[in-house]
């Protein structure tokens, strides 16, 4: 199938290699930059399509769990971080959808820290099956004052905390 889209798009003039290349290099987010944390998730009748085969949007759903329970593994609650001031909001999506998932199937899904900034951090997430790359991900998180909707810094030990995952990476 790749061979047709390829010969069809050379006809029509367009370069194929930008359209069937991965997202992302695979140095790039398949490598994982930092330490992983792994979450195992079923998929139930409720994340499936009429096909049987995963919804698109559940996929967002399972990484959301897997950044929760990451930030929860090194002691951050978000509800006590929402009291203290501080959230962290989606700024930007970026996911490959490689194969489907089915009904009953055991997901894992591996979050680890690709980006680190002042205000803003990236995670670079897959969810895996038995081994093989479903899903490709790269989330833009940016910190954010709950209260008034505007960004602020990551607090001091947070950051050193997420900081020091990416060092021992390197």
């Amino acid at each position: 199938m790749v061979a047709a889209l390829a010969a069809f798009l050379s006809r029509v003039g367009i370069a194929s290699r930008a359209i069937v290349a991965p997202l992302f290099p695979e140095s790039r987010l398949n490598k994982h930059p930092s330490h992983t944390e792994v979450l195992p998730v079923r998929v139930y009748y409720e994340d499936t399509d009429a096909a049987g085969i995963v919804y698109y949007a559940n996929y967002l759903r399972f990484i959301e769990r897997g950044r929760t329970e990451f930030l929860r593994t090194f002691g951050h609650d978000q509800n006590q971080l929402m009291k203290e001031g501080v959230a962290f909001a989606v700024r930007s999506v970026a996911a490959e959808y490689l194969k489907p998932a089915r009904l009953d199937d055991l997901l894992s899904v591996e979050t680890a820290i690709a980006e680190l900034g002042r205000a803003q951090l990236t995670f670079a997430q897959r969810i895996l099956r038995g081994g093989k790359l479903l899903l490709d991900a790269k989330i833009r998180i940016a910190c954010i004052d709950p209260a008034a909707g505007r960004p602020i810094r990551i607090p001091p030990p947070i950051h050193a905390q997420l900081a020091a995952l990416t060092k021992d990476s390197q």
